[in-house]
């Protein structure tokens, strides 16, 4: 698969899919919870993980805005521009709230678990006018 750099490429061949599974932030200290989570980042304040809403539920962490995945199936270059904006922007537009992380080969769209489809239509219509 050949990573697509231009942005009409990218939002043309995003392919949006909602993922299963609900998932949240949360901040912990426990750095072995990284290895569980399905990204992490560090922050001056702890490490924030991105887990299954159940696991956070199990270990006592606060549930604060479950969110739901939206993968962008498109190779994007890790070069390429206007991607992250396009989507936010589409999204910020509807009122819609976007916690983007851009990992090597995919860009994933993480929103509230209430206006999950409602994001799915929005960027699927974006990819249609591209």
């Amino acid at each position: 698969m050949t990573p697509v750099s231009d942005l009409r490429g990218m939002i043309a061949g995003m392919d949006p899919v909602l993922m299963p599974g609900r998932f949240c932030f949360c901040t912990v200290e426990d750095g072995a919870l990284a290895a569980e989570a399905l990204a992490s980042f560090r922050e001056e304040e702890g490490l924030s993980v991105l887990l299954p809403v159940a696991r956070a539920e199990a270990l006592g962490l606060p549930v604060e805005s479950p969110l739901r995945q939206i993968t962008l199936r498109v190779h994007s270059s890790l070069e390429g521009v206007g991607l992250t904006a396009a989507v936010a922007g589409v999204l910020a537009g509807a009122g819609i709230a976007c916690n983007m992380i851009a990992a090597r080969l995919h860009d994933h769209a993480f929103v509230p678990e209430a206006r999950a489809e409602e994001a799915l239509a929005l960027l699927k219509a974006l990819q249609d006018r591209a």
